[in-house]
């Protein structure tokens, strides 16, 4: 699985838009659109915002594992 699914899926799943992320990350919504339909690659801070944001790892988002719980 992509990452790109994989954000989709956290932000639906928290009930988000993709203009509310892309509000939270301080870039536009079509930028953010190119990452969730992967057309682009998600830079490493962003990304990391990300897993902070959904209480997860950059692991489980980048497809490396299934365990949404980070590790300590």
């Amino acid at each position: 699985m992509g990452y790109y699914k994989r954000i989709r899926e956290l932000r639906e799943d928290h009930d988000l838009t993709q203009r509310q992320i892309a509000a939270f990350l301080n870039i536009t919504q079509p930028q953010y659109f190119r990452y969730e339909q992967g057309y682009r690659d998600i830079p490493t801070d962003l990304l990391i915002a990300l897993a902070q944001k959904y209480q997860t790892s950059t692991d489980y988002i980048l497809g490396l594992t299934n365990n949404p719980k980070p590790i300590p």
